[in-house]
């Protein structure tokens, strides 16, 4: 299905469609700040796997994100951080940026890498963010598969090229090209991992 979102004041009933559908274990295309999105719900691990398999990827080497409303779920997903890193977090989100940020135990094995990180975004985008309130948690989270990134600004492209392998494309409007600065806050020293939209004046990858 390919549903129409109003980028601004998304509608609710069609949030509730989507969400309805993320926790039935759908998978969706869905805009962010940066690049159009493939994502499903933390906690449906089939959908997880699903996800994989149209990337061809392993769950435990994959560069999967948590996409969060606001930096309230920081708590529960994440070890505890340093008060100087939640300032700097909060003055980048909402923004075009991934964190890389030590797992809890409430994240799903699935989903935790070798190192037992995760990725944490929280876009500033009205449809991502208000999918992730009205769902009550955050979504997975990773790009389209494939180099292609041009074609995967018009969401009824992606449409006509993913729509039977993904349960919801959610039309948002023209998307972006670039993808979101990746910072690997794990280490004492902040490390820029990918270099994309967001500017890191801090350091230097």
């Amino acid at each position: 299905m390919l549903l129409h979102v109003h980028p601004d004041n998304p509608q609710p009933r069609a949030l509730k469609t989507i969400a309805e559908s993320l926790a039935d274990g759908g998978i969706i295309v869905y805009p962010t700040d940066t690049i159009y999105g493939l994502g499903c719900d933390i906690f449906q691990h089939k959908a997880i796997e699903r996800i994989c398999r149209i990337k061809h990827i392993d769950p435990a080497k994959a560069q999967l994100s948590f996409v969060c409303y606001d930096l309230s779920d920081l708590s529960r997903y994440t070890k505890s951080i340093d008060t100087p890193l939640y300032r700097l977090l909060k003055s980048y989100l909402p923004g075009p940026y991934t964190f890389i940020l030590p797992a809890s135990k409430e994240v799903p094995r699935i989903l935790k890498s070798k190192k037992d990180t995760i990725g944490l975004r929280v876009p500033d985008n009205n449809i991502a963010r208000e999918i992730v309130r009205t769902l009550g948690h955050p979504i997975l989270s990773t790009s389209l598969p494939g180099e292609m990134v041009e074609e995967y600004t018009d969401p009824e492209l992606i449409y006509e090229n993913f729509g039977n392998q993904v349960d919801l494309v959610v039309d948002g409007g023209t998307g972006g090209m670039v993808a979101s600065t990746i910072i690997d806050c794990t280490q004492d020293e902040l490390r820029v991992i990918r270099q994309g939209l967001g500017p890191w004046p801090e350091v230097t990858g």
